[in-house]
Order: C-alpha cells, then structure tokens, then sequence
C-alpha cells in the first residue's frame, strides 16, 4: 500500500477523496494519512508535517479557492496558493520525497476564451482574470519548473466547476440547492435569489473528479497539465430549473447585482480529451444524480441540522 497525503484533506475534495480511498472496492492501493496539522504560510510547519507522514503520494487540494474572496484579500490568496505550493514542495524535497505530487489547478486558469476556439484544451493560453486564477497559474508554473530542474515527478490539473453533496454554499449550485430545499420545507418565501444565471459552465461530479486524480497518481505524466471536465457546456438557468423540477418546487427568480463576479465569462466548456487519452478516464455521473444528490444533502441538513 502507497501512502497518500492530501492537503486540505478535510474540505469538499478531499472528503470524497477519503471515501473512495477507504472504500472495500477500491483499486487504487493507497492507505489515506491522517490529516496533518500544517500552515501553508509557515515553511516550517510543512516540512514538519512532510517529514512525519513520509507519503508516496501526495496530492494538493489545500488553496483559497473562493474567487470572490481572491479580489477582497489578493494577498492571502497569493501567500496560500502560490507560497503555500512553493513551502511544500521546499517541505517535501527536504525529507527526501521520490513519490509523485499531483497540483490541483483550476479551469478559471484559463481566463476569457473567445466562444470561436471553444472548447477549452490544454493548448490555450493561461490569461487569468483574476487574483484566484492569478495564484493558480504562477503555482503551476512553479511546479512545471520543480518537475524540469527539481528532479520532482509532478502532474498538475485543470478542473473546472465540480458539483456534489456538502460543497459549500459560497458556489452557486449548492446555493440554489439549499434556497430550493428552503422553499420546499416552508422555510423561505418561493423567490431563490441569484446572480447572473445566464452564463454556461462546464459542470462534474466531484467524486468523478475524484476518480480522475487518482488515476493520474499512476497514469499521468510528469510535466503535463490535464483538464478534468465534462466536456459539456449548460447555462447556470437550467441548472436552477433542473434543481426546481426534481424538488417539485415552483419559484420566481430574483436577480441580486452583488452577486454578479467582475470579469465573467459567457460561455465556457473544456475538452477531456487528453486525460481520457492518458488514463481511459470518463465522467459518470449523470448530471441529474449530482443535482438530485445535492438536495438530498441540504435536506437532510435542514430537517436534522
């Protein structure tokens, strides 16, 4: 069994992450470290962490990743997301790392995409448009050049948008799930505010994301880049409308200004085409079981808290 440490073990991702590590029918052959106590801003504390878990693999989920959040307070997104990454692996070289780290980037890496040269493949220039994004490229680029001139074997990914019971209400798909459900048990007026719902998204479950980073602990190649993505592109309207039918709910939409993010994009969607390539990857869960998952989710927290 390899030993697998992830950063951020204890958010959205990595939980499902635990899930399909510990899971009876599982092929991957890790045993999932505990969580480790470490400040990304501190270098010493991620050395420390680095040389008491010893991993074969690690994988790096742990970031600032609330793009709002990015443009109120850029530097600490900057300090967790690219110094963060530069003092783990400065933590794992230190205590004689020879395992693989796979970078967990993000799809808004890529910045306005004009809808012409859609979709979105690994060949179209990084132009973020954000402080989020900003961190997120110059920590890939750190860790291409760890795996040209470090000897480091590093895979990074490109996710775009994942969806899926417990993500935080902070994302839109997960908002509208909890304000449905709200509607549905009587506890809120049949209006579900939102922001600008006319845009398009590239939506996975995230336990297909999941999937996708495991097998790139053994299938990727070091160096490489890969986008994780459906390769499907559906309005963030339909997804609110979806959420509504399958929770029997009837509501009118309210249009909220604060909510609407500066430098938005109108249409995006990725291309999978390198990563199925590399590894036989494929998205499998329906749309509809992740949204139905959701609300089943935000049900259960409302009624039993």
């Amino acid at each position: 069994m390899k030993r697998l440490m992830v950063t951020g073990a204890t958010g959205f991702v990595g939980g499902f992450i635990r899930q399909a590590v510990v899971a009876k029918d599982n092929s991957y052959g890790l045993e999932l470290l505990p969580p480790q106590s470490m400040e990304l801003r501190d270098a010493e504390s991620v050395a420390i962490a680095c040389k008491e878990s010893k991993p074969d693999f690690v994988i790096h989920l742990a970031a600032q990743s609330f793009v709002p959040e990015s443009f109120n307070n850029p530097r600490e997104t900057y300090e967790i997301n690219f110094f963060g990454t530069l003092h783990l692996l400065q933590g794992l070289k230190k205590n004689g790392f020879k395992g693989r780290l796979l970078y967990v980037g993000s799809g808004d890496m890529y910045g306005l995409v004009a809808p012409e040269i859609l979709p979105v493949t690994e060949n179209i220039p990084l132009k973020p448009r954000n402080p989020y994004a900003v961190s997120k490229v110059a920590a890939e680029a750190l860790c291409y050049q760890w795996s040209q001139t470090e000897g480091m074997d590093i895979v990074m990914v490109r996710p775009f948008n994942h969806i899926g019971p417990g993500q935080s209400e902070r994302f839109a798909v997960s908002d509208f799930a909890r304000q449905v459900v709200e509607i549905k048990l009587g506890r809120r007026e049949a209006e579900i505010t939102v922001g600008d719902i006319d845009v398009t998204r590239d939506f996975t479950d995230v336990r297909d994301v999941v999937r996708a980073y495991l097998l790139l602990l053994s299938e990727g190649k070091s160096g490489e880049a890969y986008n994780v993505c459906s390769g499907k592109e559906i309005s963030i309207r339909e997804i609110l409308e979806q959420l509504m039918v399958l929770a029997g709910v009837q509501a009118s939409i309210r249009q909220d200004g604060s909510r609407f993010r500066p430098a938005e994009q109108r249409r995006v969607y990725g291309s999978c085409d390198k990563i199925c390539g590399a590894s036989g990857w494929q998205p499998e869960i329906p749309l509809e079981q992740a949204l139905m998952d959701n609300l089943n989710y935000w049900e259960g927290k409302l009624k039993h808290g």
